[in-house]
């Protein structure tokens, strides 16, 4: 009898965390979870690489938690987004409130003093971006000394989202003597420097290889102009009747693309960076509940989003970086659903649908592009409006004052007399 067969016993996890799990109804680990927890509660240090969707949380948060319950020193998750921080402390709370473990997120776009007040509880767990640690770290808020267990996940994100500076600052102050993880989809060159610098003989634990992506999700592929995206989105969402996660490359594109939902009468919510951080939570509770059927996101909720039997992922706009596309699909046929995945490519991103294929192997199913709705049905504003011409206003005092640029005086003062209009030359000067 193996591991999968006993479910979680024989992992060496402790009775207490075993009870949660029962009481959670988590009968049988994933095989990712197989695989890194019992090393990871030996204290070895860990590299974790699996598609999205495939129980890494549970992976490190265990072991995690039975670590700081075991040694008493707290932990430290850092993470690239508020929404996958959202995700984790959520997670660990289901198998630790009752253990008596208290948790901190800090992240942007709260008010930091309401952080603070969390830290002064002492909790054993924190989570965060990079960014905001650094505040705390600057306003010595946060004493990264005392962590004794390191977990970095989705590294690779963090990366591609220029956190680099900030992580080099957060573990140069974290003690040299701690366990460190590493959980992630993709593993490119700088995980790999990161690892060699900060993991000591780490085991490495690949459940599919970098870059793959999950076999339950069926993949299709649009070639179609930028002028008819929206008409076949729109297609697509008469063809299905769940729930859709559409893609944008863009925070402006992620809003037009949602009001353009909405205008075709369904309900949409659109997430980004320029929402404050209760929009965020409220479009993602929403879109949990039903009560938006589409949510519109640029890759800021790649990996921030945590909801189960997602119908359809759309690529709108497909990602600056190929590492993305795996991550965007993972989206749906989380823990062994099905879920479908269609694309749209404009006719000379080829190079772009390629450098995918390449980092997936495999091809991108091409489909023919079906009859698509009048184009009279879209919202105006796909419709490039024609200006009148108007002349440029004259300088000079208005009634409101100076215009930015504009010299003081009348409307009317004539135009300056040339410096040297007399017809005489200019004077020579000798030294």
């Amino acid at each position: 009898m193996n591991n999968s067969d006993k479910g979680f016993h024989g992992l060496g996890i402790a009775p207490g965390i075993l009870n949660v799990l029962a009481k959670l109804k988590l009968t049988a680990p994933t095989p990712i979870q197989e695989q890194a927890i019992p090393p990871a509660i030996e204290g070895k240090d860990v590299i974790g690489v699996a598609q999205t969707g495939t129980g890494k949380t549970f992976a490190f948060g265990i072991p995690l938690i039975q670590r700081v319950l075991k040694d008493g020193k707290p932990g430290l998750i850092i993470v690239p987004t508020r929404e996958l921080a959202a995700q984790v402390d959520e997670a660990l709370y289901k198998i630790g409130a009752s253990l008596g473990i208290k948790t901190a997120a800090l992240v942007g776009g709260e008010q930091i003093y309401r952080q603070i007040s969390r830290l002064s509880r002492n909790p054993q767990v924190i989570i965060g971006t990079p960014g905001r640690i650094i505040d705390h770290m600057e306003r010595k808020t946060i004493d990264l000394r005392r962590i004794g267990i390191l977990v970095l996940d989705e590294a690779d994100r963090m990366l591609d989202m220029g956190f680099a500076p900030q992580l080099n600052k957060i573990l140069a102050a974290l003690p040299k003597e701690k366990q460190t993880m590493l959980f992630s989809a993709t593993i490119p060159e700088q995980i790999v420097t990161i690892a060699k610098n900060h993991l000591k003989l780490p085991t490495r634990i690949e459940i599919a290889r970098s870059g793959s992506t999950a076999q339950n999700v069926t993949q299709e592929l649009f070639f179609v102009p930028q002028e008819d995206k929206m008409r076949l989105l729109e297609k697509i969402l008469q063809d299905y009747r769940g729930s859709v996660l559409v893609f944008a490359r863009t925070k402006f594109g992620a809003k037009k693309i949602s009001s353009a939902v909405r205008a075709l009468g369904h309900t949409s919510a659109d997430i980004h960076s320029n929402k404050t951080l209760s929009q965020r939570r409220d479009a993602l509770n929403g879109f949990k509940t039903g009560r938006f059927r589409v949510l519109v996101a640029t890759d800021i909720a790649a990996r921030g989003i945590d909801v189960t039997n997602i119908e359809l992922v759309v690529n709108y706009d497909l990602p600056d970086n190929a590492e993305d596309y795996v991550h965007r699909i993972g989206r749906t046929g989380r823990a062994g659903g099905i879920g479908h995945a269609i694309s749209f490519a404009r006719p000379n991103q080829r190079r772009d649908v390629l450098t995918i294929e390449h980092l997936i192997r495999a091809t991108l199913p091409v489909s023919k592009l079906p009859e698509l709705p009048p184009p009279a049905a879209l919202p105006k504003f796909h419709v490039e409006e024609k200006r009148e011409y108007r002349p440029p206003r004259r300088p000079g005092r208005t009634s409101g004052g100076r215009s930015f640029g504009e010299r003081g005086g009348s409307a009317h003062r004539p135009p300056r007399r040339p410096r040297y209009d007399s017809g005489r030359p200019p004077r020579k000067f000798s030294r």
